[in-house]
């Protein structure tokens, strides 16, 4: 690793860089030089993938670029991208076989299906001629596979199938890759509600601001059927390969369909109600910084994945300069820069989907006594009103094409049907112009805070905080998304779907908060609560179910209190183990002193909170908080309510009740003797990191041999953190295996853009043959950064691969 404050090819880089990067050109297992002949390209264009996998485009025309940035996606991503192409519009039995039918027949029921005049215009005014450039050079990358075959990803071989084709119409049908809410949370909140009541729901969930829901009207919480969302969940659902591979190893004693499916409806249930998907972004004025510029960074956090879920890339064309992070398989940038202005997003939690319960019924026979009787009908306003029903064929793999129906309400895909009721659910992000992330087309190509405001009043998914910052030195905050009015109701039960419960139109995004060059000088946001004191929220029922303030608030006080904020101090910000719950949490707890004889007490009191990956006392505090408190709260404070776990305000709230240093005690005595089965009896010996770490695994690696199966491992490392740092890596407390975090992070210098840093981890490349696979891994598990380049001499200079790419004709 190179030290700050060095030059690196004519560029300084005041940041901790890594240098690790792919073989230089000559040496082996160096990528080629390579020129392509396509059709549909309108002029010649090149790609230059520097040493870090960044392709940067060079295109003639405007929409070569994103001709180019489709051929490219194909180029690096094409297993990925075929793959949630085929997930997301139901084609994954043509390719897999009969086990996939019943999450393709859900995937089906949440495609958009309106009129595509308005979802086009939804996105800007030449949306659809930029998806047909990026969808057509995607095409031609896999047409060029014919002439080039070792350019094919091997997991086709793996799997035994072949890379399809692209409509432009396949980049905003496919809706259900986006991170929603909340159904998910409506079904959980009235399984508590039915078991234990309201209170007990508070505790699994505080509601923010400080709101009192009620039961709606009509609703029975305790009539919900179990597994009344289980299409929502498959259609959302990642593509669970652990079938395909049993069934390929031949092994007797593997579980059945059933049983992978339920495994895989927890695990997406779990994802949509975890609280460490999240991210961070920020932006701090010139008046605080020491470059005299604004700085701008931005790490989004998902679930860990192989191939990464971003892609960095650079598109450079007449009236289009713009660089950072987007989803490999969407046109344009959602997270970085233009010559003029930097944008970065976090989620703003907007519920934007419902769940309605219907009352089955009869159509009345039509004037000339004709009974649709092939129709189901439910009760609306007090009549009868009859679902609109689709049938579709789904080809199979190695059987005959089967015939699905799919139902609609009104509001939405009806997911559950049973003798008395009808279950649907309306989802905003089924409505135009809600194709996820896509709206980053117009914005990324805006020249000031005006036009950038602008096109986010086009923005609908996901709802999202931005920030913003310009060469001018402006900075600015505004959340966007499609916003929906709820008047009779808060959106966190399930309500009845008879008419008494209907969305209202949807709110101007003026409705919604707005920043520009605030005085404090600074602005960010981490997904938790931030809504001004003033917020109407009764009014404006926006949502209240936002992330743990523990990140946001660590955000807060690190900027307050640096009044000369530089680059290294947003690295370092973003990899930050410093955990306010932690402090909060031990603050609460007795002094050591008085409890002489408890050993983990005086740890835990002597700890500063940072859960670094070498610290004895944060595997101690994880083991206790994930593994012990939470359970022994629960059952001193709501032994009767069957709840797995609380929210951390909760866990304070009960902190301060007289009589809970008991429990908190009792159990950190017994966290204090796991933690030696887990690490040894010598406190001088324990890591947080030995029990906390990363291990990136692809999910073909047990299919695969050889020279392969090498290229796909990936070395684990540890991690320090946790979901409540700011360094957001959250993990599965049954095995403390890290799931989530920023794998993708960003930080700028504002106007001299090449001096911006980035991680994406485990690298740009989801080929495993590539050099670009896992070369940014080890600096991203080590908390370093590489360079974002950004000037084509800079580029040139760190030129790793040149790709010429000239029209056919």
């Amino acid at each position: 690793m190179l030290s700050r404050n060095f030059f690196f090819h004519g560029c300084v880089l005041a940041v901790s860089i890594a240098i690790s990067s792919a073989p230089a050109a000559g040496e082996p297992g160096a990528p080629a030089d390579a020129t392509y002949r396509l059709n549909g390209l309108e002029q010649g264009a090149e790609i230059i993938v520097d040493h870090w996998g960044v392709p940067h485009i060079y295109a003639g025309t405007h929409y070569d670029a994103f001709f180019v940035q489709g051929f490219n996606a194909a180029r690096d991503r094409l297993w990925q991208i075929d793959l949630w192409r085929r997930r997301g519009l139901g084609l994954l039995s043509e390719v897999f076989g009969a086990d996939f039918v019943e999450q393709d027949r859900a995937s089906r029921l949440f495609l958009y299906r309106g009129d595509m005049y308005p979802e086009w215009l939804a996105y800007g005014s030449d949306a659809k001629k930029i998806a047909e450039s990026f969808t057509a050079g995607i095409n031609a990358f896999v047409r060029l596979l014919d002439e080039h075959p070792d350019l094919k990803p091997p997991e086709f071989e793996l799997l035994g199938y072949e890379p399809a084709l692209w409509d432009a119409s396949d980049v905003v049908r496919i809706r259900s890759n986006g991170l929603w809410r909340n159904v998910v949370s409506e079904v959980a909140r009235a399984r508590i509600v039915c078991e234990s009541g309201l209170p007990a729901a508070t505790l699994k969930k505080v509601l923010e601001p400080d709101w009192e829901t009620r039961v709606p009207d009509g609703l029975d919480p305790c009539a919900l059927p179990d597994g009344v969302i289980d299409d929502y969940l498959r259609a959302t659902s990642a593509v669970n390969f652990e079938a395909l591979i049993s069934r390929a190893s031949a092994a007797e004693d593997a579980p059945d369909r059933e049983q992978y499916e339920a495994e895989t409806l927890a695990r997406t249930r779990e994802r949509a109600l975890a609280d460490h998907i999240g991210s961070n972004n920020w932006v701090v004025a010139p008046s605080r910084t020491r470059t005299g510029r604004p700085i701008l960074a931005d790490d989004p956090h998902r679930g860990h994945a192989v191939p990464s879920l971003r892609y960095i890339a650079h598109l450079s064309a007449p009236g289009l300069d713009v660089i950072g992070a987007g989803e490999p398989a969407l046109p344009g940038i959602s997270i970085g820069h233009n010559e003029r202005i930097a944008f970065g997003l976090t989620i703003f939690p907007i519920d934007q989907e419902d769940l309605y319960v219907y009352e089955r019924t009869r159509l009345k026979p039509r004037r000339d006594g004709v009974r649709e009787a092939n129709r189901t009908a439910y009760r609306y306003q007090g009549r009868a009103e009859g679902i609109r029903t689709i049938e579709e064929t789904i080809p199979v793999k190695g059987s005959s094409p089967q015939t699905v129906r799919l139902s609609f309400t009104r509001h939405g895909p009806v997911v559950f049907e049973t003798k008395r009721n009808l279950y649907a659910v309306r989802a905003a992000w089924l409505e135009p112009g809600m194709a996820p992330y896509f709206g980053s087309v117009e914005y990324m190509r805006a020249q000031s805070w005006r036009e950038f405001v602008a096109a986010l009043n086009r923005w609908g998914a996901p709802s999202e905080n931005q920030v913003f910052a310009d060469v001018n030195g402006n900075i600015g905050y505004k959340p966007a998304g499609l916003f929906p009015k709820r008047v009779a109701w808060d959106g966190l039960l399930p309500v009845p779907g008879d008419g008494r419960y209907e969305w209202d139109g949807f709110f101007d995004m003026d409705a919604l908060p707005e920043e520009y060059n605030p005085e404090r000088g600074f602005t960010g946001t981490a997904n938790a609560m931030n809504l001004p004191a003033d917020y109407p929220i009764a009014e404006r029922r926006i949502g209240f179910e936002w992330s743990a303030p523990w990140r946001y608030r660590r955000l807060w006080e690190v900027l307050s209190d640096q009044p000369e904020h530089g680059l290294t101090d947003s690295h370092d910000l973003q990899r930050d183990y410093h955990s306010v719950l932690a402090r909060k949490v031990i603050d609460l707890l007795p002094e050591a002193y008085t409890y002489s004889n408890h050993q983990g007490l005086a740890v835990l009191k002597e700890w500063d909170a940072v859960l670094a990956p070498d610290s004895g006392a944060a595997a101690l505090y994880a083991v206790w908080y994930y593994r012990h408190l939470q359970t022994a709260l629960l059952r001193w404070r709501a032994p009767d309510a069957g709840l797995d776990g609380m929210d951390t305000l909760a866990v304070l709230e009960t902190l301060k009740l007289p009589g809970a240093e008991e429990p908190a005690l009792t159990s950190l005595e017994a966290a204090w003797f796991e933690t030696i089965q887990l690490l040894g009896p010598d406190p001088a010996d324990w890591r947080w990191g030995d029990l906390h770490q990363i291990v990136f695994e692809h999910p073909l690696l047990s299919l695969a041999d050889g020279d392969l199966a090498e290229s796909m491992r990936y070395s684990p490392y540890p991690r320090g953190g946790s979901g409540n740092t700011t360094n957001n890596t959250g993990f599965r407390p049954s095995d403390f295996r890290v799931v989530a975090g920023a794998s993708f992070r960003m930080v700028l210098d504002v106007g001299r853009w090449d001096d911006a840093e980035m991680t994406n981890a485990p690298g740009q490349s989801g080929d495993p043959r590539s050099p670009f696979y896992d070369n940014l891994l080890e600096g991203w598990a080590t908390d370093s950064s590489f360079p974002l380049l950004y000037s084509r001499s800079a580029v040139e200079a760190n030129q790793a691969l040149r790709i010429v790419l000239e029209p056919a004709n």
